[in-house]
């Protein structure tokens, strides 16, 4: 029995993912981001489960790297294709360029599988991170619609996180070997500061969130390599 949980873990993931793409093509990306928000958190337990249970399998990791391109790879496409449609500038074909995210996303779950240097860290921004990124913009736009309703902003956002998720920027995960302050410090103090920004500014948080991410990880591999 218990070899069948990371896969139903999993699929819960696909599950959340499908649904938050309901949400999303009805315009309602309030409940979308909160779908991937569960996603995130069943794609980090069916990983840790499997781990854990030592129950480990070929079919659960491609079971995984599918549910993931649902989940975080076409959701935030359909998230940003709603808001290229609705921003200050729209044409019949522009918001289909949101669909790179989605391509990207591909791209990168298929490298991801295949590259060895990738088993413990990764290498550009993992489909996850990306995705909740995407996902806060709704909120920030309640804040600063004058950004988020600029198409030039939208499309030049879509163009950069697709280039971040296959780039050779070293991205550490939150897999912990140990769980001694001194192998982990860095990941450590990233935990904390982002739980307190998120805290205190919900989704609006992600972006800077996200930067602390890559800024951290420079750190914490910089570090490694003294």
């Amino acid at each position: 029995m218990k070899k069948h949980i990371p896969n139903a873990l999993t699929c819960a993931n696909l599950l959340s993912g499908c649904i938050g793409i309901v949400f999303a093509f009805k315009g309602d990306l309030t409940i979308t981001a909160y779908a991937v928000l569960m996603s995130g958190i069943f794609d980090f337990f069916d990983g840790f489960s499997a781990r854990i249970l030592h129950v480990k399998s070929e079919i659960g990791k491609e079971l995984d790297s599918l549910a993931d391109m649902v989940s975080f790879g076409f959701l935030p496409g359909v998230v940003m294709f709603q808001l290229i449609t609705q921003s200050n500038y729209t044409s019949a074909y522009l918001p289909y360029v949101a669909f790179l995210i989605t391509i990207f996303s591909a791209l990168r779950l298929a490298k991801f599988n295949l590259d060895t240097r990738q088993t413990e860290d990764f290498i550009g921004l993992n489909t996850p991170m990306n995705t909740l990124f995407i996902v806060s913009l709704p909120f920030i736009q309640n804040d600063y619609p004058e950004i988020i309703k600029s198409t030039f902003v939208l499309v030049g956002l879509t163009i950069l996180m697709s280039w971040l998720l296959i780039c050779e920027i070293k991205i550490f995960s939150l897999k912990f070997g140990s769980l001694t302050w001194q192998d982990n410090k860095v990941k450590y103090v990233f935990l904390i500061v982002s739980a307190a920004l998120i805290a205190f500014m919900k989704f609006a948080a992600i972006p800077f969130v996200l930067i602390l991410y890559i800024a951290s990880s420079f750190l914490h591999f910089k570090n490694s390599d003294i």
